[in-house]
């Protein structure tokens, strides 16, 4: 498992020097915590324009986003932030939960005055964050982008039947906790992350992300969802399926979570007009590393859909 906490944090850390090139890192106390930001754009932002909030995925900060910005930070306002304990931003032990990640996101962005409407991007444990915050503060988000996210909506009977179906010995919802609860026997790893890691844990047991069971319906806004599947099978997933003897045949496993994963996402957005799920075959998780240029014109177009609809209310 250390294989799959060093992959995550050379990630993280290439980013992150990237970012902090383009952009200048601002500090500001939120709770007597100093939360780390990047911000593009705002001084020039109009009334009412959509400003763009990135949220990363787990451990990783703003900087995870470097990629993106050579393509889009002439063309709108945006924030990218370090969740308390990752990156640059210090540890607040107060945040527990999901939603307590939530507001205090809303709480940055009130200091910093930075007014709605949101365009909420997230990647990874990111997708449930922004649908999360979507459902908490509805009248402040104009729409969502979705880049390869966690799928909260996965059931324990839909669970079962892939285990059934691939012959396999471990679900995706087991595999989640075993995955957090070897990186936590990492002693490598920061205090930041460790934190994280036992709040998703615990966010997922014993009910599987118990706190998106009662979400508020989603609002019909853009969105977009981007989601790589039939992806190659990494070495690392190897090594943890024969090291922890976790009995997945993973190539028929993985293809029945992905046909899971693209109908849930494709029924939430069902309603939404303006909106589109985007499917890309053999793509890595990190998409928008991969294909920064692909990413950053879907956002962009995901951005003029939320103007127009702002415009024609």
């Amino acid at each position: 498992m250390k294989s799959i906490t060093t992959f995550v944090c050379i990630i993280f850390f290439s980013n992150t020097l990237a970012f902090s090139q383009t952009f200048e890192r601002k500090f500001v106390p939120i709770n007597n915590k100093q939360i780390a930001y990047r911000t593009f754009g705002i001084e020039n932002r109009k009334d009412n324009e959509p400003v763009i909030v990135f949220e990363s995925g787990l451990g990783s900060g703003g900087g995870s986003y470097g990629s993106l910005f050579p393509f889009i930070q002439k063309s709108f306002a945006g924030i990218v932030y370090d969740r308390t304990g990752i990156g640059e931003s210090e540890i607040d032990t107060s945040i527990k939960t999901d939603a307590d990640v939530i507001k205090r996101l809303r709480d940055l962005l009130i200091t910093l005055r930075i007014k709605p409407p949101y365009l909420l991007v997230g990647h990874s444990i990111g997708g449930p964050f922004i649908r999360l915050y979507s459902s908490m503060y509805q009248d402040d988000v104009c729409g969502l982008f979705f880049i390869d996210p966690t799928d909260f909506m996965l059931t324990k009977d839909e669970d079962e039947k892939v285990k059934i179906n691939t012959s396999s010995a471990t679900g995706y919802r087991e595999l989640l906790m075993k995955n957090y609860d070897n990186i936590l026997k990492d002693t490598s790893i920061s205090n930041g992350f460790r934190d994280e890691v036992k709040r998703e844990r615990n966010e997922i047991s014993p009910v599987f992300f118990k706190r998106y069971n009662s979400l508020q319906p989603l609002k019909d806004i853009p969105v977009t969802v981007m989601i790589s599947y039939n992806k190659h099978i990494e070495n690392y997933e190897t090594e943890m399926n024969e090291n922890l003897k976790l009995g997945i045949n993973l190539i028929p496993w993985w293809k029945e979570l992905d046909r899971l994963r693209i109908y849930h996402y494709a029924e939430m957005i069902k309603n939404n007009r303006d909106s589109r799920l985007i499917l890309l075959p053999r793509y890595s998780h990190g998409i928008h590393q991969q294909d920064p240029k692909s990413v950053a014109e879907a956002l962009m177009d995901t951005y003029e859909k939320c103007l127009s609809a702002i415009n024609n209310k």
